[in-house]
């Protein structure tokens, strides 16, 4: 017997060969198709319509944003969410007036805008959220009209 002239299964023929390259491909394919929709479908869409116009004021309004001195903290208990505005030296400071989108950071389908109670720099407001990790995006504005625009990341546990 001679190892050599004996055949092992069936021969690797060319069909065989372009049978494993196009299934290869098609599992690549598939994968990133399916990878590519889903980043689509939860884009949360562009922070501004036109990020050239928003930069000719940026370093101004950043200027006058940190005049402010302003800090801001958020914090979920039973149930409430409570943002805290203070200034330098943790003292409450007088908000004017605030808007706050509360969302995941890679979606926008669970984006709700909480109705808040104000008293001396703190805004409460009733909320149903999940654990996880939430950002607030929110814009407010200081008795002189100053607007301070600021994300805070929100870490609720569960």
């Amino acid at each position: 017997m001679s190892g050599d002239s004996e055949v092992r299964g069936k021969p690797l023929t060319g069909r065989k060969v372009l049978m494993i390259a196009i299934g290869a491909f098609a599992v690549i394919l598939t994968a990133n198709l399916t990878l590519a929709v889903r980043a689509v479908q939860t884009f949360p869409g562009l922070e501004v319509d036109n990020s050239f116009v928003a930069s000719q004021n940026f370093n101004e309004e950043l200027a006058a944003q940190l005049a402010l001195g302003w800090d801001v903290q958020a914090d979920v208990q039973d149930g409430l969410l409570t943002i805290n505005f203070t200034d330098e030296a943790g003292a409450p400071v007088e908000v004017a007036a605030m808007q706050a989108v509360v969302g995941r950071a890679t979606n926008v389908q669970d984006d709700f805008v909480p109705d808040f109670s104000y008293y001396r720099g703190t805004f409460t407001a009733p909320v149903d959220i999940r654990p996880g990790n939430w950002n607030i995006r929110l814009v407010a504005y200081a008795p002189d009209g100053t607007e301070f625009r600021q994300r805070v990341v929100l870490h609720v546990t569960g």
